[in-house]
């Protein structure tokens, strides 16, 4: 199979380097996606069931599966926009890193395991085990959908930054169409490779991923001889802000809608990962709950150390690369702070080594993309086919065939979605628009999901107003927000309806989706749901029956 992106390097621009250096870099950076289509290819030859493109056979291991889910978690936000992020607002830009790993206990102490046990294939089985089923896996499968979208906005921005480095060409238009290579390119993976390709393609990608980091760090630190006081001040000297660049409102700013707008994040990143849908999915691909823990573990132990390492990469490119207003990092908004600080390290621009550095760290992170939005796109194309179309729209049972057959149209059309929304999408950080994601996730999807496995009294309506209440309360705040417009890098410019202050809608719309599932229950008639509570609760927490979670 041939990689789409072997371009003649002839016909590439770039900004700098020679001839040489630019068939080294583009010739690794198109090795790296020919090995993910390879696996993807090898995978798609044992698709056999539902089971197998849903959930992979559920049969990967603890750590196999803990490393595709590090390799899910840790994306183009994590890898380019939390040092990107750092690199230009130091102190505010590190509380991603802390509120993405924060976050695993939440999903380790509260989910991980009693989704497992209690779902099948997708979020809304678990949901609708004591529910009624169309309108709890219609509204499930919205918010899935939904969510997905907006994480896959981020990697498809960090796709089209990193590519056009690679390139050395600021055009939108190529921007453009590195986005929509990349929207076909996750497409050929989900349609072809189902939940064991992109399993297997996200299992090498974190391999990759921790090696480069470790690498980068290893040098950047190096650079300072493991002096971290030295890096810090070097980072705060070069910033051209001082002592201000290690203190907390630089991003944010200090008066008081800046403090919320920073709880805002802290808390939607915290909450949000417990409710993302492409993360609850993986814990169906193991064979049990304490496989299930297994894998939370070794994300977690993964996850802790690349968060860790993310400071090394953020203050490390504040350190040594130009940050100041105007400069190329500034102008991606940082997303492209790590590639650079690998080639800086390396050698500096032109440099043998530099180039190798940049063409491996650029590779992986493409891989890093592909990886994620494949599972991304899985994903909601699992949700629309399973949910939707199995349980809500086909009026028979339709047969293994044609539901697969049905995921794969869906993968094709969320992915013209993604695409469309990704293009206008550029002027953002994708760090910020993964916290969007985290935020839409934990007011959508976290208190309904909590709600069913806690409280007895929870029923078909709660469920439904808690889900549709969160959703469509994060989603207008985001569009009524600054973020799309009422400022120059807004995503629509020329207009201005952002009467909603804060750039981060959690802390409003998170309480939102918790009290419309308390006031849907109370208000809904229907008590049918606590019947099977005491079945649900055994299974959550034993795994007796989970194979048939949602054959009722």
């Amino acid at each position: 199979m041939t990689p789409p992106l072997l371009i003649p390097p002839s016909l590439i621009p770039l900004a700098d380097g020679d001839p040489g250096n630019r068939v080294l870099t583009i010739s690794l950076f198109s090795a790296v996606v020919a090995v993910t289509l390879y696996i993807t290819w090898w995978a798609s030859r044992q698709n056999k069931t539902a089971a197998d493109y849903y959930a992979g056979g559920r049969n990967f291991s603890g750590a196999q599966n803990g490393l595709a889910v590090a390799g899910d978690y840790m994306s183009a936000a994590s890898f380019l926009g939390i040092s990107g992020q750092i690199a230009l607002y130091g102190y505010d830009g590190f509380l991603y890193s802390i509120g993405f790993l924060v976050a695993w206990l939440v999903a380790l102490l509260l989910v991980a395991e009693l989704l497992r046990n209690s779902g099948r294939f997708t979020m809304a089985d678990q949901l609708a085990f004591r529910m009624k089923q169309k309108p709890v896996r219609t509204a499930a499968a919205s918010s899935t959908i939904v969510v997905s979208i907006f994480y896959l906005l981020a990697q498809m921005v960090g796709a089209g930054s990193l590519v056009t480095l690679l390139l050395g060409v600021k055009s939108e238009g190529v921007k453009a169409a590195v986005i929509i290579l990349v929207g076909a390119l996750m497409i050929v993976y989900v349609t072809i490779g189902g939940m064991k390709g992109t399993t297997w393609v996200q299992i090498v990608k974190a391999v990759l991923l921790m090696i480069g980091t470790v690498l980068i760090t290893f040098l950047v630190l190096l650079k300072f001889h493991f002096n971290i006081s030295d890096l810090l001040g070097a980072a705060a000297a070069k910033s051209g802000k001082g002592e201000a660049f290690l203190q907390p409102g630089l991003l944010y700013g200090k008066d008081l809608v800046g403090q919320i707008d920073f709880l805002s994040l802290g808390l939607a990143l915290v909450l949000g990962t417990a409710g993302l849908p492409h993360i609850l999915i993986r814990f169906y691909t193991v064979p049990d709950s304490r496989s299930a823990r297994r894998s939370v573990q070794w994300a977690i132990g993964l996850i802790g150390a690349f968060y860790l390492m993310t400071l090394a990469l953020g203050f490390g490119a504040a350190a040594l690369l130009n940050t100041a207003k105007g400069s190329p990092v500034e102008a991606s908004k940082g997303n492209i702070a790590s590639p650079r600080l690998a080639e800086a390290v390396g050698g500096g621009a032109g440099s043998v080594g530099g180039s190798i550095l940049l063409a491996l760290i650029a590779a992986v992170a493409f891989a890093t993309i592909l990886a994620v939005v494949a599972g991304l796109t899985l994903t909601s194309a699992s949700s629309f086919a399973h949910d939707l179309y199995a349980n809500v729209i086909a009026k028979t049972k339709p047969s293994e065939k044609s539901e697969l057959r049905v995921a794969r149209f869906a993968a094709i059309g969320i992915g013209a979605v993604a695409i469309a929304l990704a293009i206008p999408a550029q002027k953002l950080n994708i760090a910020f628009l993964v916290a969007l994601a985290f935020a839409v996730a934990a007011s959508a999807n976290l208190p309904s999901l909590l709600f069913n496995l806690f409280w007895k009294r929870f029923n078909t309506s709660g469920a439904v107003w808690s889900i549709y209440g969160g959703l469509i309360s994060a989603v207008v705040l985001v569009v009524c927000s600054p973020v799309v417009s009422g400022k120059p890098t807004s995503m629509i410019t020329g207009a201005d309806f952002a009467w909603f202050p804060l750039s981060n809608p959690g802390i409003v719309s998170i309480p939102l989706g918790f009290l419309f599932g308390v006031l849907g229950t109370y208000l809904g008639k229907d008590r049918s749901s606590e019947q099977r509570y005491a079945e649900l609760t055994v299974r959550a927490l034993t795994g007796a029956g989970a194979e048939t979670a949602s054959k009722h």
